[in-house]
């Protein structure tokens, strides 16, 4: 059986560390994940998906990473079910994550949250706010790198001859 699962996104909020009865600390987070097409109204839709890290890296990650932190994790889906007070079965689906990265500077995380801060009046209000911080900065970041061809461009689609020596091919 595979059960794997890989995510790149940005936190919705600060981690929620807490410990059981027996003294092993969980974090609960949110991971906001932008989808890679547009919707109806040509802005990128995000996948709010909650995620579970366990015992020393739960630690850790409440240490280090705050809201709007660009974080990757691997783990895995689970699913479970519980009754609550009203006597209703509850189904939950998360990723319990085994292992994560980091993948900016505390520099340009710092750098961001004052720009954000900037642009919304004082961090994130809720979905709608992060998602156009977040897709202002993924656009201007790809601005910035490659042109954008289109899910279905063909890059490779222009005649022009590129002329490139066989010493500069890797094989």
């Amino acid at each position: 059986m595979i059960n794997n699962v890989v995510l790149v996104g940005r936190l919705t909020k600060d981690p929620d560390l807490r410990y059981t009865a027996n003294g092993q600390a969980t974090a609960n987070f949110t991971l906001a994940v932008n989808r890679s097409y547009k919707n109806a109204n040509g802005q990128y839709d995000a996948d709010f998906i909650n995620v579970v890290i366990w015992r020393k890296p739960a630690e850790t990650l409440a240490q280090y990473a705050k809201k709007g932190t660009l974080l990757g994790v691997t783990g895995r889906i689970q699913t479970r079910n519980y009754e609550n007070q009203q006597g209703q079965r509850v189904y939950v689906t998360e990723v319990v994550c085994e292992n994560f990265q980091l993948l900016e500077s505390r520099a340009s995380s710092e750098r961001r949250q004052s720009n954000d801060q900037s642009f919304d009046g004082g961090g994130f209000s809720g979905g709608q706010s992060f998602n156009q911080s977040f897709n202002q900065s993924s656009t201007q970041a790809s601005q910035n790198t490659m042109p954008d061809f289109g899910r279905d461009a063909d890059p490779f689609a222009s005649s022009a001859q590129i002329d490139i020596s066989d010493d500069d091919l890797p094989f």
